[in-house]
């Protein structure tokens, strides 16, 4: 490739990387542990309609653990948790798993089909099996039991369920230790037996406001005993807890009492003390059941993902040192650990998400599958187990109302530009090098974003063009994006189109003050966050003014949507994915889980009416004038397509051109590779329309 660029105007540039590749380049990678010596995974495979595999190494590549067709994957609170575990450091043992389809919990054995160890619901899907352990001869975990298919009325009870499959037949084998909380975690049981924790929460508090850690005594006859609260309690948020392996009987909490998610322990007698004080996250908004960030060791020491905006993974000393692992990866997620190893998921700026098996002994981090793997594909350099070591181009059709105005003129592709190939440059290679900005809003407060500049690397863009730029407002959003290599930004940074993400105020990652910012502020500080970040950028000359566009989901749609009504003359073209947008109706639509999210979002209802209409995106959606498109699942039950529909009832599509795309099987976040492949074609589309560029290709 020759060393000199070609000039193409920004956006039309020739990249290799389709809509189909964005939405299968990126593996979702989740829910690490261990079979005996195998680093185990699930992996979503888009091609078989999102079905999450649980996948290993072996000497021939990666292959599934289960016969074929299991989806391992829990539904509980919607937003699952972890749905396996080994039933013992055997491999023979097997393990204990949620099918799918039917919420039931299975054992499986090496050599034979899954069997239920859990009865069947009145209607698929009813019971719910999250957060595992084992305790003699049954598996305790969390079970959550749903009124309906909608999930906005459930119960939650932590429960024993016998391993000898005798509960498949006869409910009543299931016996029922705990129901301490509208809301809990799975238990964790003490090494010996003697005691078990877990962390419970009640409406109207989410995990990350207020929540306790519980501990019981566990009796002979293995019923539990009176729980008591060791930890937590209000505004302050237990976010995980787990036992010393040493028998001494402490227990390690991940809480935030002085404003930051630090490591504790608590000792036998109550007392507790912060093991690493520090101005950092050693944890995260427990957005799904049984999350780890603090892994206890058999040698005394624990394995922490720490920072402040990133994760890195540590080792924390007995005496309070902390030790960082000597690997690239700024973001760990997943963990799991045999009390020698850590298994996880890791990703930075330069890597995709990986499955990689960490090592204190030697202070190594190994890849087990690596970005580009697939089933039956050697892409690892953990060395292979012993032979005995265990005996989404179709696009898809919209629907509902579609209304284009004409295209607004863009520009076009010089008739005598070279056209670069690039069959033989690697995909990553096409990756640009993203970089953190924070900027100041109007009251002072910073805002931090993430900058991913265009890039390819045989075209340029002409010296007197500024990029356009996507503004990326992420879901949650008590939540944050990561600063990695991804395929999906990808897809517009090598076309050259610039991208901001922006982690607004109520993120996480920066500690509860940042977090509050958002509180009874939501459609306000994300709003003008997200429009500060475009003004830096516009600022720093790294973005054309008259080009910005904004794009987001599920909450991240709600600021999309707000957005353009509160900046008509910032935003020009809105890609809005399953929005929350009316808030009063949502609170009565959504599941259980986020059904009394807004009393801290907004405030307590009805006492703050004024302020659900005054924030509400739709209060001013007759001043939209910024064509959009809107991308809505039809099985989404946390932000379901009435919502969306709301909208577009106040929107006159012979003013503001829109396209509406609803997608049969889909729920909240696309699972399927041609629903996401469609959906970034209907992006670049609109993006070209209305910033005034041709793309090259889609």
């Amino acid at each position: 490739m020759s060393g000199t660029k070609a000039v193409l105007p920004y956006g039309s540039w020739p990249s290799p990387i389709t809509a189909d590749d964005a939405a299968r380049g990126d593996a979702l990678l989740e829910w690490a542990g261990f079979l005996g010596d195998d680093v185990c995974w699930t992996e979503v495979l888009p091609e078989e309609d999102g079905r999450s595999g649980l996948m290993r190494r072996t000497a021939d590549g990666v292959e599934e653990v289960l016969p074929p067709g299991w989806d391992v994957r829990t539904r509980v609170i919607e937003y699952g948790g972890r749905p396996w575990l080994a039933l013992s450091g055997r491999a023979a043992d097997g393990l204990v798993f949620t099918h799918g389809p039917d919420q039931r919990l299975h054992r499986w054995r090496p050599g034979s089909e899954p069997v239920p160890l859990s009865p069947p619901g009145a209607w698929p899907g009813e019971l719910r099996y999250a957060d595992f352990a084992v305790h003699v001869d049954e598996v305790w975990c969390l079970r959550e039991t749903v009124a309906d298919d909608t999930a906005r009325s459930a119960v939650r009870h932590l429960v024993a369920v016998p391993l000898d499959g005798s509960a498949a037949e006869d409910p009543s084998r299931v016996r029922e230790l705990a129901a301490t909380h509208h809301f809990m975690t799975g238990p964790r049981i003490e090494p010996g037996g003697g005691r078990v924790a877990w962390l419970g929460w009640d409406h109207p508090d989410m995990p990350w406001d207020s929540t306790r850690l519980m501990v019981a005594a566990v009796l002979p006859d293995g019923t539990l005993g009176p729980p008591s609260v060791r930890m937590g309690g209000e505004g302050e948020a237990v976010t995980q807890a787990d036992w010393a392996t040493d028998g001494s009987g402490t227990l390690y909490a991940v809480s935030d009492p002085d404003g930051w998610w630090n490591v504790h322990a608590v000792d036998r007698d109550g007392g507790t003390r912060s093991l690493c004080p520090r101005p950092e996250e050693f944890g995260e908004a427990l957005w799904r059941i049984g999350l780890r960030w603090c892994l206890p060791l058999l040698d005394g020491t624990l394995a922490v993902i720490h920072g402040v905006g990133e994760r890195r993974l540590g080792i924390l000393g007995a005496d309070g040192a902390l030790t960082d692992f000597a690997d690239p990866a700024t973001e760990w997620h997943f963990a799991a650990t045999d009390g020698r190893r850590i298994a996880a998921v890791a990703s930075s700026p330069g890597r995709r998400r990986t499955v990689v098996l960490a090592d204190p002994a030697d202070g190594s981090v190994r890849t087990v599958r690596a970005p580009s793997a697939e089933a039956g594909s050697p892409a690892s350099d953990v060395p292979a187990p012993a032979a005995d070591a265990s005996a989404p181009d179709a696009r898809m059709p919209a629907s509902g109302a579609e209304a284009l105005a004409p295209s607004v003129e863009g520009g076009s592709l010089p008739s005598d530009a070279p056209a670069p190939s690039a069959e033989s440059v690697p995909s990553d290679a096409y990756a640009t090098t993203p970089f953190r900005r924070t900027y100041r809003a109007d009251d002072g407060e910073p805002v931090h974003v993430h900058v991913y500049p265009p890039h390819h690397p045989a075209v340029t863009g002409p010296a007197d063009e500024l990029p356009p730029c996507l503004v990326l407002a992420h879901g949650g959003p008590t939540s944050r994006s990561h600063l990695v290599l991804n395929q999906e930004i990808s897809y517009f940074t090598s076309r050259g189109i610039g991208v901001v993400d922006v982690q607004y105020g109520g993120s996480t990652g920066y500690g509860r003050a940042y977090r509050e910012r958002l509180r009874h502020r939501w459609g306000q500080t994300d709003v003008q966050d997200c429009a500060t970040a475009a003004r830096g950028l516009i600022a720093e000359g790294l973005a054309d003014p008259d080009r910005i566009a904004i794009r987001g989901g599920s909450a991240g749609g709600w600021t999309a949507v707000a957005s353009i009504a509160a900046e008509p003359g910032l935003y020009r073209a809105a890609a809005v994915y399953y929005p929350v947008l009316d808030p009063v109706s949502w609170r009565e639509e959504t599941h259980d889980f986020e059904s009394r999210y807004l009393d801290g979002l907004i405030g307590p209802w009805p006492d703050t009416a004024d302020r659900y209409a005054r924030q509400s995106p739709l209060r001013e959606a007759d001043r939209i004038r910024t064509p959009f498109v809107l991308l809505q699942g039809l099985d989404d039950t946390v932000c379901p397509p009435a919502q969306a529909e709301r909208l577009l009832r106040r929107i006159d599509p012979d003013t503001v051109p829109y396209r509406f795309l609803t997608f049969e099987g889909e729920g909240h976040g696309f699972r399927r590779s041609a629903t996401v492949a469609a959906s970034l074609r209907a992006e670049l589309r609109l993006y070209a329309d209305a910033l005034g560029f041709t793309p090259a290709s889609s």
